[in-house]
């Protein structure tokens, strides 16, 4: 991520570049299993989201009963879930109620969203398939846009009983939109192109391949692609 200005994180809300973030937080081990104790939580205020690293040591471990559903991005080493394994880049969702078994051949470093309430919890463990053919889904509001209207597509890979907590891959042709409130939580991971954000502070960050970012609840924040973009991401929006 290239970034002019330095990211706010307190007062205004903003986005924020999870590599960066991840890279300098220390991972304390605690009791119990690794993939639930290993854990650094972003600061954010109290609610039913929360966005934090896992640092998983290279082993084996087993989880009984996940207390929420969890999307999980790999970002950096490699984990095998359930007998599927995740390289750097790879996501998946693990719904509340799910057990699993994981092995890391080395050191691994996991990003996730835990969303509390809203599940099914039946337990199920859903990759997200990258690959999936994209269908058409909504534009900006014209009243946002400068310049023509994009043509966007997607794929929903989760979405929760409540329609709240959302998963899947996106992308769109290039197109600026002002500045809007974000009333959700998004984490994206860019598969191709790149995006620069200004948020209401100005602080403004450009994101491209591989990153991996945050907008938080609350953001004002434009958006400016001017190329194609495509995503993987995990959205947390109250009803």
């Amino acid at each position: 991520m290239t970034s002019v200005a330095t990211m706010a994180q307190g007062v205004t809300r903003s986005f924020v570049d999870l590599r960066a973030w991840a890279a300098g937080v220390t991972v304390a081990a605690g009791e119990g299993d690794a993939f639930l104790s290993a854990r650094a939580l972003l600061p954010q205020p109290e609610g039913p989201v929360t966005i934090g690293l896992i640092a998983l040591p290279q082993g084996s471990g087993s989880v009984a009963v996940l207390p929420a559903d969890e999307f999980v991005i790999v970002e950096s080493g490699s984990v095998q879930i359930d007998q599927r394994t995740l390289n750097e880049g790879d996501s998946i969702v693990l719904c509340e109620g799910a057990g699993f078994d994981w092995i890391a051949a080395a050191d691994s470093r996991l990003l996730f969203v835990r969303r509390t309430g809203g599940s099914v919890a039946d337990g199920a463990i859903i990759p997200i398939d990258t690959k999936a053919p994209l269908e058409p889904s909504g534009a900006p509001l014209a009243e946002l846009l400068v310049g023509p209207t994009p043509s966007c597509r997607n794929f929903t890979d989760y979405r929760s009983a409540d329609g709240e907590f959302v998963c899947g891959t996106w992308d769109s042709t290039p197109y600026h939109r002002r500045s809007m409130a974000y009333r959700h939580y998004e984490l994206m991971y860019l598969l191709d192109g790149s995006v620069t954000f200004v948020d209401g502070a100005g602080a403004q960050g450009t994101f491209g391949k591989g990153d991996i970012f945050l907008v938080e609840q609350g953001a004002s924040c434009s958006w400016d692609s001017q190329v194609h973009v495509k995503k993987v991401y995990a959205i947390y929006r109250p009803a």
